[in-house]
C-alpha cells in the first residue's frame, strides 16, 4: 500500500500544501490559499490603526486558514486515503515572530490588544527595529561576546531579538502579557500538535542559540534592557529540538481542521530556504543550494566549524543534523530585475514583446543573450535593496557605470543580472577562504525555472556548474520528507532525513557548465567589480550613505 506525506509551506502573500508520495518523491497533489490579510504594511486590520514606515505583519488566523483549505484540497484532488498520510511537516519565511499567551494564543486575538500593532506576527521583511539591531551589536562588541562572530559580526534587524527589544522598548505593555515569543513556523506545529517546540534552525539562525553555548548569557540580555535578563526562561525556552525530530502528533481539532488522521505524525518546524537543501538531493558538504527568487538565500554544508565573515550565520544542526550549515544571502536579486522591467523599459519593447506574445523579461533575455561578455561597456553594484552577505549593511545602494546615449534596455538588464552573479561569486570565495569550500551550486525557486541566459551567466562568472532543482514546489517538498522522517521507517517513512534525501529528493538532468572563454572576460570586469565593492561598501566613499541621508532631509522638509 502506497504512502504518503503532506508539506505545507508559508510564504510571505500565501501557504501551500504538497502531499507527494513517499516511495519516489512523486508530487501528487499541490494547492496554495492566499491570505486574506496578505502583509500587512500601512493599516491594521479594520483601517484604524495606521502602521509607521518599515512595519510588516501579519494576522496568524491566516495561517490556520491555509491547514483548513489547502490540505483538504490536496486530499480530494489526489483521492488519497487520509488513513494513507503518514506524516506532515511545515516550513516558514524566517524570522516571522509573534507574542502568546502560554495556551498558544496570539495576543493579537484578544480584543484588549487587537489594535497594539507590536501585537501582531511581525513579518521577516519588518525591518523598523534597525535601531534595536545596531544596540544588540554594539553591546556584544563592547562585552566581546564570542557569539557575534558566528554570524558574520552583525545581526539583522529582522531576527528575533531585535523585534523582541523594539517590543519591550515600544510596547512594554505587551511585552508583560506575553508568556510566550516564537516564531511563526513553531506556532503553527503547536496548533497542529498541542506541544511547545523550539526548532534548532530558526534557533540557531535567527535567536543567536548554538547547539554548545545555548543563547547568550543573562548577563549579556540585562545589559541590552533589564526587562530582557529572564527573556529565555519567561518567554522562550531552554529546551530546542533538533531538525529531523518529530515534533507531536496531529490533535483531534488538527484533524478536523485538515481532513487527516488523528495521530498523523508531525515534524519539528523548519525555514523554508533551509528545508529545501535536502529536496534538491543535497545531504553532503561542497554543493551550495541557492534558493533564487526576489533575494536569494545561499546554503552550504561543512563538516567543520569556521568562521566567515559577513555571512548570515553558520549553525550546528541547523539545516541538517551531523554538519555544520552556513547560510549567506543577496537581498536583492529578482526584485533588481522587476524594478528594471517596471521601471525603465521604453514602450517600443513592451509593443515589440506584445506582438510576439511574450513577456518583457523574456524579451529582455532574448536581446541580452545576444550580447557577448563585457561588449555592453557596463558594470553594476547589485545593491538596489542593500547588501546581505558580506558586507551586511541595509544602507547601501546600487550602481550602474559605463553607460552612454548609446546604452540599451537589454544591456542594462544584463549588467544587472552579472551583478548578481558577482555578488554570489563573493559570498563562494569568502566561504573557501575562510575553509568552506564550494565546488556545484544547485539552483531552486522560481528564477532558475524562468531564465536560461541568468543560469549561463551565473555559471560563467563563478566558474562552477550549476544544476537545477528537481521540483517547483522544493521547500514544500523538503517539508514533506521531513514529515515522512518523523514518521519513522515502521511507518513506511524514513529514519533520517539522509535515507529520504536520494529517495524523495529532485534535481534535473539539465545542468549549466561555465564557459572558459566567458570566464576569461569575466574574470576582468570581476576585478572592476571588486573594486567598485570595496570602494563603496567597506568604508573608502560613504557617498551613498550621504546620499540617503540627503533624501531623507529633503523628505521631511
Amino acid at each position: 500500500m502506497a504512502k504518503y506525506t503532506i508539506g505545507v509551506d508559508f510564504g510571505t502573500e500565501s501557504g501551500r500544501a504538497v502531499l507527494v508520495d513517499v516511495s519516489n518523491g512523486k508530487e501528487m497533489a499541490t494547492s496554495v490559499h492566499p491570505y486574506l490579510n496578505s502583509v500587512i504594511d500601512e493599516f491594521l486590520p479594520g483601517g484604524k490603526i495606521r502602521l509607521e514606515p518599515d512595519w510588516a505583519l501579519q494576522d496568524p488566523n491566516d495561517y490556520l486558514e491555509v491547514f483548513k483549505k489547502t490540505i483538504p484540497e490536496v486530499l480530494k484532488s489526489s483521492g488519497v486515503n487520509p488513513s494513507d498520510v503518514i506524516g506532515l511537516g511545515v516550513d516558514f519565511t524566517a524570522c516571522t515572530m509573534l507574542p502568546t499567551k502560554s495556551d498558544g494564543t496570539p495576543l493579537c486575538f484578544l480584543p484588549e490588544w487587537r489594535e497594539n500593532p507590536h501585537s501582531w506576527v511581525k513579518l521577516w521583511k519588518h525591518h523598523s527595529a534597525q535601531p534595536e539591531a545596531d544596540r544588540i551589536n554594539e553591546t556584544a562588541k563592547k562585552m566581546g561576546e564570542d557569539w557575534l562572530e558566528r554570524y558574520g559580526g552583525k545581526i539583522s534587524s529582522e531576527w528575533f531579538f531585535s523585534k523582541t527589544l523594539q517590543i519591550i522598548e515600544e510596547a512594554p505593555e505587551i511585552y508583560a502579557a506575553a508568556d510566550r515569543l516564537l516564531e511563526a513556523t513553531d506556532w503553527v506545529v503547536w496548533q497542529l500538535t498541542g506541544v511547545e517546540t523550539r526548532n534548532s534552525c530558526t534557533a540557531g539562525y535567527k535567536a543567536m542559540w548554538s547547539k554548545k553555548e545555548g543563547y547568550p548569557s543573562k548577563k549579556y540580555f540585562e545589559a541590552l534592557n533589564p526587562k530582557l535578563s529572564n527573556v529565555v526562561a519567561e518567554k522562550l525556552s531552554s529546551e530546542v529540538s533538533p531538525i529531523g525530530g518529530k515534533a507531536g502528533q496531529l490533535t483531534k481539532l488538527a484533524a478536523q481542521w485538515t481532513g487527516l488522521k488523528e495521530g498523523t505524525a508531525v515534524a519539528v518546524a523548519n525555514v523554508d530556504a533551509h528545508v529545501a537543501v535536502p529536496a534538491t538531493t543535497v545531504a553532503e558538504p561542497g554543493r551550495m543550494v541557492m534558493i533564487m527568487g526576489t533575494s536569494t538565500c545561499h546554503m552550504v554544508l561543512g563538516k567543520e566549524e569556521h568562521l566567515v565573515p559577513g555571512i548570515c550565520g553558520y549553525v550546528e544542526d541547523g539545516i541538517l543534523p551531523g554538519l555544520f550549515g552556513y547560510e549567506a544571502g543577496q537581498s536583492c536579486v529578482g526584485d533588481h530585475f522587476a524594478w528594471f522591467v517596471e521601471n525603465c523599459v521604453p514602450g517600443s519593447y513592451e509593443r515589440e514583446a506584445q506582438s510576439k506574445g511574450i513577456s518583457i523579461h523574456q524579451l529582455l533575455e532574448e536581446k541580452a543573450a545576444k550580447l557577448k561578455p563585457g561588449e555592453s561597456g557596463l558594470i553594476a553594484l547589485d545593491w538596489w535593496n542593500g547588501n546581505r552577505s558580506v558586507l551586511v549593511d541595509v544602507d547601501l545602494t546600487g550602481l550602474l557605470l559605463g553607460a552612454t546615449l548609446l546604452t540599451k534596455p537589454e544591456e542594462i538588464y544584463r549588467a544587472l543580472i552579472e551583478a548578481t552573479a558577482y555578488g554570489t561569486r563573493v559570498i563562494i570565495e569568502t566561504l573557501e577562504a575562510n575553509g568552506v569550500p564550494v565546488w556545484e551550486l544547485v539552483a531552486a525557486g522560481g528564477l532558475p525555472e524562468k531564465n536560461a541566459l541568468l543560469m549561463q551567466i551565473y555559471a560563467d562568472i563563478t566558474g562552477r556548474e550549476f544544476k537545477l532543482a528537481g521540483s517547483n514546489q522544493t521547500p514544500a517538498l523538503g517539508s514533506a520528507m521531513f514529515g515522512a522522517v518523523a514518521a519513522g521507517k515502521e511507518n513506511g517513512g524514513f529514519d533520517s532525513i539522509y535515507d529520504a534525501a536520494p529517495v524523495m529528493g529532485k534535481i534535473k538532468d539539465k545542468s549549466f557548465k561555465p564557459n572558459l572563454e566567458a570566464k576569461f572576460v569575466y574574470d576582468k570586469l570581476f576585478a572592476e567589480y571588486m573594486l567598485l565593492h570595496d570602494t563603496f561598501g567597506r568604508g573608502e566613499n560613504d557617498v551613498m550613505k550621504r546620499l540617503k541621508t540627503i533624501k531623507a532631509e529633503a523628505r521631511k522638509s
